[in-house]
């Protein structure tokens, strides 16, 4: 197979059929990367796998390809939601694409008390979530949530996923994951650390479980990283 170009798209997969390209992606395939009528490329759509398929249309403005065979199935991650609150533009982007390529289900920007950032373009951020995916190989996608508040993101909780969350207040002292199976998240604070209240909230509840990651304050997207290698190392599938 000498397909090496990955695309997401929003249409349905299958053998034989015709998937028609977006302006962007016309350009991309047929502008930047040079790709003519027969070239292959590889579809997935984050539902039906991955799959070969062929150039039959090459344009400037459009084109189309023609599925092929599926090359590989669906591989979902665990049920693993990243929440955290949004830093400088560049570095919540690396927090989104790291936590599609590592196994996120689901990616959810929360706003504590001393979040530093400003509108979250959630689009955007969906649109790295998809590039992510492209480049790693994955075949599923994960959703990247509108912002929510964080007293009404734990208001609204539902108590069967459990929550890890980073407790720069534990720097230094032994942690691990709970074994506890079932749905979870993993909740990282911004720059300046949960407040006070926010802790507090965090530490009543029976579901939530602070952790430590290591002698030194990690950098918010350092953070993120970490946390969720610590998860997937303990209950993850990796």
């Amino acid at each position: 197979m000498s397909a090496k170009i990955r695309l997401y798209v929003e249409q349905d997969l299958a053998p034989g059929q015709s998937v028609p390209l977006s302006r962007d992606q016309a350009h991309y395939l047929f502008g930047v990367m040079r790709l003519g009528v027969g070239a292959q490329v590889l579809l997935f759509n984050g539902r039906d796998g991955e799959f070969l398929a062929e150039v039959a249309e090459a344009g400037k403005r459009g084109g189309g390809v023609m599925c092929g065979s599926l090359t590989r199935d669906l591989q979902m991650p665990p049920d693993l939601w990243v929440l955290f609150a949004p830093i400088k533009k560049a570095r919540t982007d690396f927090i989104v694409e790291k936590a599609a390529e590592m196994g996120a289900a689901r990616i959810v920007p929360v706003m504590t008390e001393f979040t530093n950032a400003g509108r979250v373009q959630r689009d955007r951020l969906q649109a790295h979530a998809v590039e992510a995916a492209e480049q790693c190989g994955g075949t599923f996608v994960p959703e990247v949530a509108e912002a929510v508040k964080f007293r009404a993101l734990l208001d609204g909780w539902d108590a069967a996923r459990q929550i890890m969350f980073c407790d720069e207040a534990r720097v230094g002292a032994s942690s691990s994951v709970p074994a506890v199976l079932g749905p979870w998240a993993v909740l990282i604070g911004p720059e300046g650390g949960f407040s006070e209240s926010e802790r507090a909230r965090l530490q009543g509840l029976e579901h939530t479980h602070g952790v430590s990651l290591g002698p030194r304050i990690l950098r918010a997207d350092t953070a993120a990283v970490a946390a969720m290698t610590m998860w997937q190392q303990a209950l993850g599938d990796w």
